[in-house]
């Protein structure tokens, strides 16, 4: 039986930066992936693929220049599934590439199969050509991900009724679709779909949309969705779906009835752990599969530990490859930083949204005495230049203390933007800090001094 100090169950996000920091530290590490190639659904099917996907959109629809040219503007006229797969080819093999050279320098070693526990410190791994080898770790991180989880009865095909993952292996882009799921995937795919002009009705039984986020910001990008002639239905249910050939026809609990010729489920993910038969290792996952893990994320075996999204919220690639780092660490003795629950949120949407720190009404239910500022990118010279008509920037200060208490934006760039707010946020940045700071012009960026002067000057003198 092979022995390793570390093993890590999934080469994505967490299990990458895990075993690359474990590698760093002189372990023998090695990774154990079921997919022939590296990266796991973050890279196959999950995040590179629709952040690929959605910048090719809008590139060949011409999204970003039609505030200049008008809607019907594009630099390709007929776009095909093709033309957005062949971008999303280039890019993933690029980033596999880069994954293989990393494992490669830094030692680590890759094994390629499906992994079980035997018991908690042995795996047994069934490789592609019918071999079966056990290996020995010392600890052992599961970094597993998840799964789409299919509604009972919904008759998932790949074809004209998908999940998330299929939208990766398009072969064709439909006239009409029905997203079912606003969430954060459902939003973006809803959104990046309704860019290339395709027919979109969004479906969710709950009221609100993304009730993480602040409201205003929600509000402002519903109406651009709408704008665009988006059909969003909040309240209601499916309770049916019938696949009609040419067309998929959904019943509502309402009583109403949707066509379209596909139809995206994107009904929340499921933690991929009941294949790994973890119960032989003494764990035991929640009901969606997921990993319960204390502060240092080890679960109930002190041993093994859980990390990104196979651990549940808030299951983003930036927060997995921190938890994966800080679990080997934690594993070896090395001292880090304490656990950060101060992070961006970013949201892959036509157009972006990404948060960081409290929303406004989070601030009225903790009764925090604030002010706000609001700045609109086409108010900016750079808005004008880039042709937006949408964008906005949104600033929460106490009053008590001037110190920023939430960073909310929405429009383009939103995700990169985010990050001034974090830097000044986590080091309990003021208000004085915006009022005072130079930043470039014509730059989105200096959407910050334009709010925060807006709430200057609603502060009590």
């Amino acid at each position: 039986m092979e022995q390793f100090d570390y093993i890590a169950i999934g080469s994505g996000p967490a299990g990458q930066r895990a075993a690359i920091q474990a590698a760093k530290l002189g372990m023998n590490v090695a990774v154990i992936e079921r997919h022939t190639a590296i990266g796991g659904t973050c890279l196959h099917a999950g995040t590179i693929p629709s952040k690929t996907l959605r910048e090719a959109v809008l590139y060949l629809s011409g999204w970003r220049q039609r505030g200049f040219y008008g809607r019907s503007y594009r630099v390709k006229q007929r776009i095909t599934a093709e033309d957005l797969m062949q971008r999303l080819d280039i890019t993933i093999r690029h980033e596999i590439e880069v994954l293989q050279h990393k494992f490669a320098r830094n030692g680590v070693t890759s094994l390629v199969g499906t992994a079980q526990f035997l018991d908690p410190h042995t795996l047994r791994v069934e490789h592609p050509d019918g071999s079966i080898k056990d290996y020995h770790g010392k600890f052992i991180l599961i970094a597993s991900g998840t799964k789409p989880a299919h509604p009972p009865g919904t008759p998932i095909n790949g074809t004209n009724i998908l999940d998330s993952d299929h939208i990766m292996r398009l072969t064709t882009l439909p006239r009409s679709m029905v997203v079912v799921g606003a969430g954060v995937i459902g939003v973006e795919y809803a959104s990046i779909f309704s860019a290339l002009d395709i027919e979109v009705t969004l479906i969710d039984g709950r009221r609100e949309m993304l009730e993480f986020l602040d409201r205003e910001i929600v509000d402002e990008f519903i109406h651009h969705l709408r704008d665009r002639d988006v059909n969003i239905r909040l309240g209601d249910k499916v309770v049916s779906i019938e696949d009609l050939g040419s067309q998929v026809r959904l019943h509502l609990a309402s009583g109403k009835q949707v066509r379209a010729e596909m139809a995206l489920f994107a009904a929340g993910r499921e933690g991929v752990t009941h294949e790994l038969k973890i119960e032989n290792a003494g764990i035991t996952p929640d009901e969606r599969g997921r990993i319960k893990v204390d502060e240092h994320y080890r679960t109930s075996v002190p041993h093994i530990y859980a990390a990104g999204d196979v651990i549940g919220f808030p299951s983003l690639a930036s927060t997995s490859m921190e938890q994966g780092r800080h679990a080997a660490c934690h594993a070896f003795g090395v001292p880090t930083s304490a656990r950060c629950d101060l992070f961006p949120f970013g949201i892959y949407s036509v157009p972006e949204m990404s948060v960081i720190g409290k929303s406004e009404e989070e601030v009225v239910k903790a009764a925090i005495r604030h002010e706000i500022g609001v700045a609109r990118f086409r108010e900016t010279s750079r808005g004008q230049i880039l042709g937006l008509r949408e964008g906005l920037l949104k600033l929460i200060f106490g009053i008590d203390d001037r110190k920023l208490l939430g960073v909310h934006i929405v429009g383009e760039g939103a995700t990169e933007l985010i990050h001034i707010g974090q830097a000044v946020l986590s080091f309990g940045g003021t208000l004085d800090y915006f009022v005072d700071t130079v930043f470039n012009y014509p730059t989105l960026a200096e959407a910050y001094k334009v709010a925060a002067l807006d709430a200057y000057n609603r502060f009590p003198s």
